[in-house]
């Protein structure tokens, strides 16, 4: 090889070697410029790069995780932040939160705008075994609460919080508490204090009565007493009247059943918990066949044989109530229509006298001979009278296709 062959390859060793390095031999002016230059242009096309090794050292090696070390600055707040390069997924200027390896963190400001979970309203049910309090729970019921019965008392924070989380479809509910829980009616006062931590709406309702009225009561469905134990039914009262006393003066609403029956009781319950609401009555509206026998949970009882059986038009046989035709031969008879209207005047009657002596439930059986043509069509009938008068109602034909 030549002198003039060997200066290019020696510019070129000197122009990619390190800047600062000891040159070995004379450098060619103009491949000194030519490197500079280059070196200029990466450090202007990378800013804060520059700066960063100026002021931390050398460059690191690249982590695991693919973000650039080089590519990090410390704020003022002494938090590292990205200020360019491929730090992961997501784009300069984003300002979601995220951790070194480029994985989404929570700040807290996801969940403020988040709406709490709705806690239910709480009624506590407890008293004097014998006083009411399974009547006072099925009022309740009645009333759209979701009832508990002899529910520990450890659990009733639990229960609430499940009500929470059912995203209002147990907006309201009721437990019943008494010392058929024995060792566990003594955590009643710390579950009491937990609900009031959370700021749960809580009331409590004591059923009372008198030594004697509870003496017979448990007499007559020859039971013994919870805490009776060895001895008498009055010790067992006395016991549990021990027991309830702390509870007593706690409560919210005291209701002494000493003198009161079934009915006077839900009417004390109704007017505590029902609000406005005048008491919701359903009706169940049932055809049936007077051959097939008299349906055992009928409150009321009609016999429309006194209309021309629809059997005997051999056009009409085949077809039950729920066909037009039949449906209007029957109620275009004498004496239907006026049937209809006299005795949906008469069950709007009846059902106020239901609603205050705390009745829910209405059966209203109407029968003809076969349960298939006559007490069909004025059940269906009967129904949407009913239910244009704002009583829930649900048609039954028990007997329709028997035949």
């Amino acid at each position: 090889m030549t002198e003039h062959e060997a200066q290019p390859t020696a510019g070129r060793e000197q122009a990619q070697s390190p800047p600062g390095e000891e040159r070995t031999r004379p450098a060619d002016s103009e491949a000194q410029a030519q490197a500079q230059a280059q070196a200029q242009a990466q450090a202007q096309s990378r800013p804060g790069r520059e700066q960063v090794r100026a002021e931390t050292g050398p460059e690191q090696p690249h982590s695991t995780t693919g973000e650039d070390p080089a590519a990090r600055t410390t704020g003022e707040d002494g938090a590292a932040r990205s200020t360019g390069g491929a730090s992961g997924p997501q784009a300069a200027g984003d300002d979601g939160p995220r951790q070194d390896n480029g994985a989404q963190v929570s700040t807290g400001k996801e969940t403020a705008g988040a709406h709490e979970a709705a806690i239910p309203e709480l009624v506590i049910i407890s008293g004097m075994s014998g006083a009411g309090r399974s009547t006072a729970a099925k009022c309740l019921e009645d009333l759209g609460w979701f009832v508990v019965d002899n529910l520990p008392p450890a659990l009733i924070p639990t229960m609430v919080e499940l009500g929470a989380r059912s995203q209002g479809n147990v907006a309201r509910i009721a437990v019943v508490v008494d010392v058929r829980g024995r060792r566990f009616f003594d955590n009643l006062r710390e579950s009491l204090a937990d609900l009031d931590a959370r700021g749960v709406t809580r009331r409590i309702v004591f059923l009372e009565s008198s030594d004697d009225a509870l003496v017979r009561r448990f007499e007559s469905v020859r039971r013994p007493h919870p805490l009776q134990g060895d001895g008498r039914i009055v010790d067992g009262i006395a016991g549990e009247r021990e027991l309830l006393r702390e509870l007593r003066g706690d409560a919210d609403l005291v209701i002494d059943t000493s003198s009161l029956n079934v009915h006077e009781l839900r009417a004390k319950m109704d007017a505590q918990f029902a609000g406005e609401e005048e008491p919701e009555l359903r009706a169940t509206v049932m055809s049936f066949g007077f051959k097939y026998g008299l349906p055992v949970d009928a409150d009321l009882v009609v016999d429309m044989r006194f209309l021309p059986n629809p059997h005997w038009v051999p056009e009409l046989r085949p077809f039950t109530g729920l066909n037009e035709e039949v449906s209007s031969y029957v109620l275009n008879q004498p004496g239907a229509k006026e049937f209809l209207d006299r005795y949906a005047e008469l069950l709007q009657l009846i059902a106020a006298g239901y609603r205050r002596e705390g009745k829910r439930y209405v059966t209203v059986a109407v029968g003809c001979t076969g349960g298939k043509h006559r007490s069909v069509a004025v059940s269906e009938k009967l129904a949407a009278r009913l239910a244009a008068e704002g009583v829930e109602t649900v048609v039954v034909h028990r007997d329709m296709g028997r035949e």
